[in-house]
């Protein structure tokens, strides 16, 4: 049984001394999250607005809750729809003035980040309101 336990002890102490080097890479990782998140609310000098998105995981320093909600936790919540003027709508009329347009052309016109936009033409696209070629984006 010896030579299993001497197994055993290196692997153990290969994965201590590999945990010790990654920790300052870890704590390196979790500041720029807190940094990020700080300055997510910050408004650029060219008036758009930041990512905002959330933090992915609850770092030190964090207040309990802030991260990421258990099952039992969440609370179910009902959209209302919006009466007019929706993203989607300004979108599709943009495509419509504008045939060919581009998704970050439409994001930088609307002020509002291109990774949602991605969403509202995946919708527009299903709904067949527009078609795309290459990388514009035509009304039908």
């Amino acid at each position: 049984m010896p030579p299993r336990t001497d197994f055993l002890t290196k692997q153990r102490q290969q994965i201590e001394a590999r945990l010790k080097e990654l920790q300052p890479a870890h704590e390196e990782y979790l500041t720029l999250l807190e940094a990020r998140d700080a300055l997510a609310g910050v408004k650029p000098a060219d008036g758009r607005r930041g990512p905002g998105r959330p933090p992915s995981r609850r770092g030190p320093g964090r207040p309990p809750g802030s991260g990421r909600k258990t099952a039992t936790s969440r609370r179910k919540t009902t959209r209302r729809r919006r009466r007019g003027g929706t993203r989607r709508e300004q979108a599709l009329e943009l495509i419509r003035q504008n045939p060919g347009i581009t998704v970050t052309d439409i994001a930088d016109r609307m002020g509002i980040r291109q990774n949602y936009l991605y969403r509202v033409t995946q919708e527009l696209l299903k709904d067949r309101k527009v078609s795309r070629r290459g990388s514009g984006f035509h009304a039908k």
